[in-house]
Parts: C-alpha cells; sequence; structure tokens
C-alpha cells in the first residue's frame, strides 16, 4: 500500500514508513482528523527515495520494515534530509531506541503507540523545526572557533559548516545558550521533548556523544560539554 501526500503548503505533510497496512491505515485516518496531511510508505527501500525525493515536514518510521531496515532508512536519508524522523520501536528493544537515535532520529515512540501519545510527540517535533527564533535572546553565539547561529541553525568549526539533525541542533543551542550553567536531564527533557524525564531515557546521553566530536570535543575527555555527575551537563564557556 502506497499513498502520496497532498501539495498543500499550509497543512504538516507526514510520511507513515509502516508494513503493517491496517495499523498504518489507522494511525493515517486518526492523523489526518487531527489537521495532518498523512501519506503511506510499506517499503524500506522505496521509502528512501520517497523521503530524499518529497521531502516531507516529518517521518514516522518503523523499524522492522521490508527491503531496507529502518535504522538504515535512517542513515541514508539524513545527508539529504533534515526534518524530524520520528521511529517507532518495540517497547523492550532499548537497543532500537538507542540505534535509531545514533542513525540520526529525532525522537521515537514504543509500540504499541497511543494515537494521542503519536500526535503529541509528532506536534512537538513539528513545533521545534517550526520555532522562529525570538528576537530578544542573541541569536549567535561564539566559542571560540566553534559559532552558532541561531538565525539559520546552522554550525561552524573553523569556518566549516558541520551537519546536525534538527534533535542535535535543538540540543545544542539549549545548552550553549546556557553557557555556564548545569542542566539535568529533567530539565533538558521538558525543555526539548515537553515530557518528564522517566529517568531511564537514554535519549540525551546518545545525542551527547554524537555532538562532542562534531564541536571538536574529545568523546573521552571533553572540555566543552561535560557530564556533572548526579546532576547533568555543564556547556563550558571557554573550553578550558
Amino acid at each position: 500500500m502506497v499513498t502520496n501526500l497532498a501539495e498543500r503548503d499550509d497543512i504538516p505533510r507526514i510520511l507513515i514508513v509502516e508494513d503493517d497496512e491496517r495499523l498504518a491505515t489507522l494511525t493515517q485516518d486518526y492523523l489526518r482528523r487531527n489537521g495532518l496531511d498523512v501519506a503511506i510508505e510499506t517499503d524500506g527501500t522505496r521509502a528512501i527515495r520517497r523521503i530524499i525525493s518529497e521531502q516531507p515536514d516529518l517521518v514516522v518510521l518503523d523499524v522492522m520494515l521490508p527491503g531496507s531496515d529502518g535504522l538504515t532508512v535512517c542513515r541514508e536519508v539524513r545527508p539529504q534530509y533534515h526534518n524530524p524522523i520520528l521511529i517507532l520501536t518495540a517497547r523492550t528493544e532499548d537497543m532500537d531506541q538507542v540505534l535509531g537515535l545514533e542513525m540520526g532520529a529525532d525522537d521515537y515512540v514504543a509500540k504499541p503507540a497511543q494515537p494521542r501519545v503519536l500526535l503529541a510527540r509528532i506536534r512537538a517535533l513539528l513545533r521545534r523545526s517550526e520555532a522562529t527564533p525570538s528576537h530578544e535572546s542573541p541569536q549567535r553565539l561564539e566559542f571560540g572557533e566553534l559559532v552558532i547561529d541561531n538565525g539559520g541553525r546552522s554550525v561552524t568549526l573553523n569556518d566549516k559548516v558541520v551537519d546536525f539533525t534538527s534533535a542535535e541542533y535543538d540540543l545544542l543551542w539549549l545548552l550553549a545558550s546556557n553557557a555556564g550553567r548545569i542542566l539535568s536531564r529533567e530539565d533538558i527533557f521538558e525543555r526539548l521533548r515537553g515530557i518528564e524525564y522517566d529517568g531511564q531515557d537514554r535519549s540525551i546521553d546518545v545525542r551527547i556523544s554524537r555532538i562532542r566530536p562534531k564541536i571538536g570535543d574529545d568523546p573521552e575527555n571533553p572540555k566543552r560539554i561535560k557530564t556533572v555527575r548526579s546532576k547533568g551537563y555543564l556547556f563550558v564557556k571557554d573550553g578550558n
């Protein structure tokens, strides 16, 4: 089963990549009733081509797929697709969640996903990706050779642009704009995902591990983004 996205600019376009056609259709109907334009793709290999060519506003991506699995899809499209990817994982498969985030996913929902929860996560990701910077706060932060431009949501290191997923950028900006202040995982979860930290979720830790080498930080002995035991993360202003 394959359905296409409509050509309308005012409605967020969502692509569901799910091989369970009944579940995909039920999800599509629910999301459409809540104001979203939703298309379905059931094959992972075709999904790669569609995501790159159609550039939907958000992708809901199941891990278990024919053709190419969801983790492969995520890895393959990331260099050419920068909008949010929400992966669906089995409730007990923590490794899928971690691998999905490492491949560039922005968030995950455990299956079976409650429609209201899925809709809330989708809306939160869309709000993040569409958010316009406030003119009252600084839009450009410089830390030596590291420059973070919130106006263009871009990061440069030694005058070279560094690729970040939407979720990675949001986390980096949150930490950098609070440089010198320890942010707990609870703070980060509430601000970025709009949900409470359950004490077990590793998504923030995974993203930190991906961000560090991208900004020239030593993952083994970080100087810029430090882990403060039992407290959270600290973005160091001077990098010392």
